[in-house]
């Protein structure tokens, strides 16, 4: 619901129609509705038992990656429909980050905690949680959320390859390097910058962005899942790959271009003749067709809006 909300806010400053206002509204006020309940603010998770690769985590335990995405989501609402409430709910989701998650001091940096219940230090996680604190702070001018974003995203540059890349996290057994987790990083990098005006990261994130680029891209827009091979062909690779290209598109020339790219690449190959796209492509012939409504549906509205407004 919150990558639909943001989608249709683009659709509605694109096009003025107001059945886009009527769905964005719609799907915010549901989420309103659907916070979970007995913590120090706004959050969300999933309504599901997960088995991630590193941990187990319940139904009903927020995450900070949902709880960010869907507090960027009440932002652009707030950005572009001008309603209080909505920037009052990131305020809530902002409040949750420093009442109840667990942080690690790490030389002069601070990882904020993926989930509550156990202190889980994740690089994409812990940036998604700055980047909401930052873009909150320029508008509430609240210290502590300038404070933890700015040492969070510490943690991350520091953190930072010889090669620019990240892993997932820097345990042991999350030494991979992805395409999407890469770009969400990079957007929060990209976020912090714009709404704290503090440049100290910059390099960090002109070397990230270009390492990505050249690695999870290819020249005919197909998203590479890891760093060192293509398959499996993710349709949540894609997705981010256009709203990231999007969104650097003040910085490369050349980011537009290939997000078009990128998006023709999928309509191809990953969507359905009735319309929705796939999940995921092991290769040509074995094809994952289940029409997920978060990762995928959701995802794709929302990066491609985000191209529609500047093509």
């Amino acid at each position: 619901m919150g990558f639909l909300a943001r989608g249709f806010v683009r659709l509605h400053k694109t096009t003025g129609d107001q059945v886009w206002q009527d769905k964005a509204e719609f799907a915010l006020q549901w989420l309103v509705e659907n916070q979970l309940p007995g913590y120090s603010g706004a959050c969300w998770g999933n309504h599901f038992d997960y088995q991630s690769r590193g941990f187990y985590l319940p139904k009903g335990v927020p995450t900070v990656v949902w709880t960010a995405l869907i507090g960027h989501a009440f932002l652009d609402a707030y950005d572009h429909f001008q309603k209080d409430p909505y920037l009052q709910i990131a305020v809530s989701a902002c409040d949750h980050i420093l009442r109840d998650l667990g942080t690690l001091r790490d030389g002069e940096g601070t990882c904020i905690s993926y989930i509550p219940i156990k202190d889980t230090q994740v690089h994409n996680a812990n940036t998604l949680g700055a980047s909401l604190l930052a873009r909150t702070y320029s508008h509430t001018g609240n210290e502590s959320y300038r404070e933890l974003a700015q040492k969070a995203m510490q943690y991350t540059a520091q953190h930072q390859r010889p090669d620019s890349s990240w892993y997932y996290a820097e345990k042991a057994d999350s030494h991979w390097i992805d395409n999407f987790h890469t770009a969400y990083v990079l957007d929060c990098f990209k976020h912090y910058a714009q709404s704290t005006g503090d440049d100290r990261f910059n390099q960090k994130l002109t070397n990230g962005y270009e390492y990505w680029k050249k690695t999870f891209l290819l020249p005919d827009g197909t998203p590479r899942y890891y760093n060192h091979k293509t398959l499996p062909l993710d349709i949540q690779c894609s997705s981010q790959a256009i709203d990231t290209l999007v969104f650097f598109h003040d910085r490369d020339p050349e980011s537009l271009p290939l997000a078009a790219k990128v998006a023709q690449w999928t309509i191809t190959h990953m969507q359905d003749r009735t319309g929705y796209f796939y999940y995921r492509r092991y290769s040509p012939w074995l094809v994952n067709k289940t029409p997920t409504l978060d990762w995928g549906q959701a995802t794709m509205l929302c990066a491609l809006a985000g191209l529609y407004q500047l093509l």
